[in-house]
């Protein structure tokens, strides 16, 4: 979304902010585009959709550098989550589940997603559903970390899998 500036505001009356951010209450458009002019400024229309909009009286290319230094600052706290996957099979060992739980939730803690995968191969993709799940759980048994399931036990082509991630 665009702002409008100066001729391009559509308001008949709008709440002005000063160059100082200081409030100077509801005026017609007229009087606020000669406020911004006799001070060589321009009059920005901040949020459009307030009754009456406000607009604020600044220079347009330092609104433009302050918003994106804000969107800048933004991008740069927002740390993208992955989705990790861990992989076992039927017959996996207790010491190896383990170590698969620790990763696990050294991962949870970073705040990733992780697909939990029961790896079935030949007759093992014909087992009892319960008996799969149940050895799916040994393993999100083991994970010390608080977590939810994200996506519950579904039966994919290679196997059963579930996602978990942290619990907010």
């Amino acid at each position: 979304m665009r702002e409008r500036i100066n001729n391009q505001i559509r308001a008949k009356e709008l709440r002005v902010i000063g160059s100082e951010n200081e409030n100077l209450g509801v005026l017609s458009i007229k009087e606020a585009l000669e406020l911004a002019e006799t001070k060589g400024l321009d009059l920005i229309e901040i949020s459009p959709n307030a009754s009456p909009p406000v607009a604020k009286i600044m220079d347009f290319g330092k609104y433009q550098y302050e918003a994106s230094k804000k969107l800048k600052k933004a991008r740069a706290g927002a740390k993208p989550t992955e989705t990790k996957s861990v992989q076992i099979k039927i017959g996996t060992g207790d010491h190896d589940l383990e170590l698969k739980a620790q990763t696990a939730s050294k991962w949870l803690k970073e705040g990733h997603r992780i697909k939990v995968e029961l790896y079935l191969s030949g007759r093992a993709k014909y087992m009892d559903e319960k008996f799969l799940k149940t050895r799916l759980d040994r393993l999100l048994h083991l994970i010390t970390e608080d977590y939810k399931m994200s996506d519950t036990y579904k039966r994919g082509p290679r196997g059963l899998t579930a996602t978990i991630e942290k619990n907010k």
